[in-house]
């Protein structure tokens, strides 16, 4: 790390008393901070302390604020994106904010396409977005539309858009949320090497083994107020989240397997969808929980939307209780006990525009309906009951587009359990959620699994999937490679058996034999 920085010393970027108020909520209460050249400085803080607010405002998304921005030892303008884009400042969102119905290389370089002969030169485009996705050590068609690439080839976009302007100073707002282990070291290699470059790296995540993978200074924020920022040598991962959180957290340890040959609630076999995945057969026993592992693009995600009816499969059996059932659609699944938190929460698991309350009566309003109008009190009722049971911190009357990501999860998970599920499938149950919030979310799980639901939970996360899996299925390029039981579980075991090679016994895999 160095911190020459530009202009007589001086940090690149200078925030003095930056302060934001939210329709009479303090969002940020006077924080000053300083982001040098040719370091990683990470923000981190629970969900609703205002990390991201804070770089929003630096990067002209927020708008008025008090307080003062100085880049390079000047005051600087960022009261809108492009001000802030005019002085090398770009930001890799949390929430992607890529154009669906756009192409990959016309979503990195919206906004800066490349021209020749006042034309949008579209082969250098393609040509350029290309390159900047196989530094990243990707290697999706920069021609395939945004809309049909899976979610975390749309957060490797959502990064190669800010390399592709060649910042000076570079905000990730949890930028490996949905990508696997391989994808993140990649990632924090370029972050790196950014750093070593000169360019000011400044990188918010909730998971701390990442930030202190690659950061130079930590700086933690609780309830919109700078707690503390310090070298990384001065912290312990203990420190931080006891800063982030104002205590200590109780971490319980990994649960005792609570499956002993119980009820089969879930059968599948010979399961496949076309260029997806293919003989996938497993079964899911009554208060179990399943995990589901594997590297981005091993099928992980597509299977569990094919027993929800999300993206049918063209062939195999799906069996609910000894029962063959068709599942065409999410209402067949529902209609046999099936429900399904999905990857993406904020596209296909809330609805933005509506409070609380309104997402989480949304799967059962008819029952509390008569005769075309809603009994509000029964419904009020239903409601209270579900936001205790998942702890929801938020008024029911709120907008949930509002909520912290850890109470936008729990609204997901919520809205199911009025009318209990016999299975639920919880795709990326953490994700873009603090540590305090992920403990409760696992809990949650652990606590429905108890109740004798049967639970699958997909997961990108391997501590996750080994601290609360009863079993774990390990998923290679769309087919199921190995199952593991609790005893035999680990990281190793469980990469040797995503990435083919060395298997769970030490022993080497020939490709075969590895699936």
């Amino acid at each position: 790390m160095r911190q020459d920085g530009v202009a007589g010393g001086l940090p690149l970027v200078q925030m003095r008393n930056v302060t934001k108020d939210f329709a009479g909520t303090r969002a940020l209460a006077d924080i000053s901070v300083d982001f040098w050249p040719g370091e990683v400085h990470a923000v981190v803080g629970e969900n609703g302390a205002g990390k991201s607010t804070l770089m929003r405002v630096l990067a002209g998304l927020v708008g008025s604020f008090e307080g003062q921005i100085e880049i390079a030892g000047k005051v600087a303008d960022v009261s809108s994106p492009a001000a802030a884009q005019s002085l090398g400042i770009a930001m890799i969102q949390q929430e992607l904010s890529l154009v669906p119905g756009l192409c990959v290389s016309e979503n990195i370089y919206l906004g800066i396409e490349p021209t020749k002969y006042g034309l949008v030169d579209k082969a250098r485009m393609h040509q350029d977005a290309s390159n900047v996705l196989a530094r990243m050590g990707c290697h999706l068609d920069s021609r395939s539309r945004i809309r049909d690439v899976k979610m975390a080839d749309r957060q490797l976009v959502e990064i190669a858009k800010g390399l592709a302007r060649n910042p000076r100073v570079l905000i990730l707002d949890e930028p490996t949320s949905a990508l696997a282990k391989p994808e993140i070291a990649e990632l924090l290699r370029i972050v790196r090497s950014l750093a070593d470059a000169e360019t000011a790296c400044v990188y918010i995540s909730h998971k701390l083994d990442e930030v202190f993978a690659v950061a130079d200074r930590i700086t933690v924020l609780r309830d919109g107020v700078l707690v503390r920022t310090a070298p990384l040598a001065e912290w312990t991962q203990g420190d931080v989240i006891v800063a982030m959180v104002g205590r200590e957290l109780e971490r319980p340890g990994p649960t005792s397997n609570r499956v002993d040959n119980g009820e089969v609630l879930l059968r599948v076999h010979g399961l496949a969808r076309r260029g997806s995945f293919s003989s996938v057969s497993f079964e899911l026993h009554r208060g179990e929980i399943l995990g589901i592992a594997g590297l981005v693009g091993a099928g992980r995600t597509e299977v569990a939307e094919a027993i929800f009816g999300l993206q049918p499969a063209d062939a195999g059996t799906i069996e609910v209780r000894g029962f063959s059932v068709r599942v065409r659609r999410p209402q067949d699944a529902l209609r046999h006990g099936i429900a399904m938190v999905p990857e993406d929460r904020r596209r296909r698991g809330l609805v933005l525009q509506q409070n609380v309350s309104e997402n989480l009566s949304l799967p059962w309003l008819r029952v509390v309906t008569r005769l075309g109008w809603v009994n509000r009190r029964a419904e009020a009722r239903r409601v209270e009951r579900v936001g205790q049971s998942v702890t929801i911190r938020a008024a029911m009357h709120r907008p949930v587009r509002e909520l912290s990501g850890g109470n936008q999860q729990k609204v997901v998970i919520g809205k199911w359990l009025e009318q209990v599920p016999a299975i639920l499938i919880l795709d990326e149950p953490t994700r873009g959620i603090d540590v305090g919030a992920k403990l409760e979310i696992h809990r949650i799980i652990e606590s429905l699994a108890s109740d004798g639901i049967g639970i699958i939970v997909v997961s990108s996360e391997l501590p996750e999937i080994l601290r609360l899996s009863d079993r774990i299925l390990v998923m290679r390029s769309g087919t199921m490679v190995g199952e593991l039981s609790r005893g035999e579980a680990s990281e190793e075991a469980i990469m040797a058996l995503a990435a083919g090679g060395i298997g769970a016994t030490g022993q080497f895999l020939t490709e075969s034999e590895a699936g």
